[in-house]
């Protein structure tokens, strides 16, 4: 038997992920070695403060605050830093030194995926980051490897674990979006700052990532149509239950035809949805995320797991690591990103879709005729409505359910009814997926 040489490892950042990543190194390295066929021998760990408190109890002799010099020495270098810079500036280097790298850091793919992508294929390194996205799931090498010969129609997915947390606590107790984001900050779901994670910013830089992947093309996270859950209330939570749906924060990326030219684009959005409680996602409970993928051959796909936490999402680190550490074992260049389809991603007036809206309207008679009217001259059809009569305040609340038409028509809607004298506001407005 051959007895190949360790396989240097740099670790940058020791957070709640690289601390577990590093930790598992060293406690499994004979075992991990095993399988590989060589020992993969960590080399250091680049931090800012070498003193700080770790979630691991590691060898301070690791511990560096020279980044360049440690990428240097090593075979693969594992990016668990977040955020941009020094991120992207040291990720470049690496794979200029001849390093593979192993990266979890969305916002990094998002903003310059195609740059780095480039940069590994140019001198045949492997660029990896199934940690990216949904933290334990694995998805991203199904995506990139297993379905890479079908074609991917459709991904609806559940990619932030704190807005789930949010979105079930507030469907499950009945709680204001307020109180359930102050549960998820007490027990660590949510950051102090959470505007990354209830404004959506989280689930875009991954749809951007998804939609990459699935459909083989360049998705700029400009591209990408994002609103949070900022504006979900607990009447909304309420009003879907009674209807059967559940409300959650939805990441879909989707083929579709432009419906002004008829050729194939890509639509990229976050959004709440209401989603049936007889579909899989809505099943999906706590901070737990899912990715639902529809593709032609395949079928209906689902993978579900824990979508944060350090020792999970360090899972998926060492599973790409592990990946890499065989090539270099039996040899051969990195696997390269097929994006090079350049598909057109469309904006979000393409996409057909349904909406709920409430609405609080004047209890006279003719209000219904006028309201219907509206939805007919903009070729928006109603599939259902219920009417509930509030008797000491002279009006009623009026859900309305559409048939499925064009975004743009349904947006035109709901600008119409919120101008019209017998509308007096346009309480909730929430579109539906999944049925």
């Amino acid at each position: 038997m051959i007895e190949y040489r360790s396989i240097r490892v740099a670790l940058l950042g020791a957070g709640s992920v690289g601390s577990q990543v590093a930790r598992l190194l060293l406690e499994h390295a004979d075992e991990l070695a095993a399988r590989i066929g060589a020992k993969l021998e960590l080399v250091g760990i680049a931090v800012r403060d070498v003193d700080a408190k770790r979630d691991a109890d590691l060898p301070r002799e690791l511990f560096t605050t020279d980044a360049e010099t440690l990428i240097l020495g090593a075979d693969v270098v594992v990016e668990l830093m977040g955020g941009l810079e020094p991120a992207r500036t040291l990720v470049l280097q690496a794979i200029a030194s001849g390093a593979d790298v192993v990266t979890g850091n969305k916002a990094l793919l998002a903003a310059h995926g195609p740059e780095l992508f480039a940069a590994a294929e140019q001198v045949g390194a492997q660029l990896s980051y199934e940690a990216a996205v949904g933290g334990a799931i694995p998805i991203i090498r199904p995506l990139r490897e297993s379905l890479a010969g079908d074609r991917v129609d459709r991904i609806l997915g559940i990619v932030n674990g704190t807005t789930n947390f949010i979105l079930d606590r507030m469907d499950s107790t009945g709680a204001s979006l307020e109180d359930a984001l102050a549960t998820a900050t007490e027990l660590g779901y949510a950051e102090a700052d959470p505007t990354a994670d209830i404004g959506g910013y989280d689930a875009a830089q991954k749809a951007t990532i998804l939609a990459s992947l699935a459909f083989h093309t360049s998705v700029p996270v400009e591209a990408v149509h994002r609103e949070g859950i900022t504006g979900v209330t607990a009447e909304q939570i309420a009003s879907a239950q009674r209807a059967g749906y559940v409300v959650k924060l939805l990441a879909i990326c989707e083929r579709l035809a432009d419906p002004d030219t008829g050729d194939e684009g890509v639509s990229v959005r976050v959004y709440p949805a209401l989603v049936p409680r007889t579909h899989p996602l809505a099943a999906v409970r706590g901070a737990n995320n899912a990715v639902f993928v529809e593709a032609a051959a395949a079928g209906p796909l689902m993978f579900y797991g824990a979508g944060a936490g350090g020792v999970q999402t360090a899972s998926a680190v060492l599973g790409d690591l592990v990946a890499i550490a065989r090539r270099h074992v039996v040899g051969g260049p990195g696997t390269s990103e097929s994006t090079h389809a350049d598909v057109a991603v469309l904006p979000i007036g393409s996409i057909t879709t349904r909406y709920a809206i409430t609405l609080e309207v004047e209890d006279e008679p003719g209000v219904l005729a006028k309201i219907a009217k509206l939805f007919s001259e903009h070729g928006v059809s109603v599939e259902q409505l219920q009417q509930t009569v509030d008797e000491g305040s002279g009006r009623a609340t009026l859900v309305i359910g559409t048939h499925e038409a064009r975004e743009q028509a349904l947006a035109d809607t709901v600008a119409a009814l919120a101008a019209h004298p017998v509308v007096a506001s346009v309480a909730s407005v929430l579109r539906v997926e999944g049925s």
